[in-house]
């Protein structure tokens, strides 16, 4: 494969537009483009988390969602093309039950926190949550996906419960809130 991004400042961009896969340029402020840097956004914290974490199983299967969450960003910028099948939410389903068996049924809240990993992890779910916010706010307008906006969905789900599955492998408890300090 040849290089494809050989020029990195176009100056395309410059008037406040952004190109899309297919050529048509729309403004950054744009919907879709808030979707997109939002998905990248949460790409890059899930970067800092698996930063974070030691090498085994969970460091390999984020690396797969970093991957999902690039074809996400794909699909956003080819209005009408689809890349996350149905089978990647019902992964991401099976990782929440396998996850919430060996972390047991929460009894209050918990606030973000714990390890450095796990409040990372914290971080990407709440960034998950935007992304998801911003891409049901695109589809008000614009076709997306069904499974694209699931996804996110249930991925944010799966970031608090790994953010628990990290604190217990890394020794620490999670934070719990108190209403008396509130």
């Amino acid at each position: 494969m040849g290089n494809r991004l050989s020029k990195l400042y176009t100056r395309t961009g410059d008037d406040g537009t952004s190109g899309l896969s297919g050529g048509t340029r729309i403004s950054k402020d744009h919907p879709r483009m808030e979707a997109m840097g939002t998905v990248d956004e949460l790409n890059s914290v899930i970067g800092l988390m698996i930063n974070k974490l030691e090498e085994g199983d969970l460091k390999t299967f984020y690396v797969g969602v970093q991957h999902d969450l690039f074809n996400i960003g794909g699909e956003l910028s080819m209005p009408g093309h689809s890349f996350i099948p149905a089978g990647k939410i019902e992964g991401l389903e099976q990782q929440i039950d396998a996850f919430n068996e060996q972390v047991g049924p929460l009894k209050d809240f918990i606030l973000p926190g714990g390890s450095e990993a796990a409040a990372v992890c914290h971080m990407a779910r709440a960034i998950a949550r935007r992304a998801e916010r911003n891409v049901v706010t695109l589809h008000h307008t614009e076709e997306v996906f069904d499974t694209t906006r699931q996804y996110l969905n249930r991925l944010s789900d799966l970031l608090f419960v790994t953010a628990r599955i990290i604190n217990k492998q890394q020794g620490e408890t999670d934070v719990l809130w108190k209403k008396e300090l509130a």
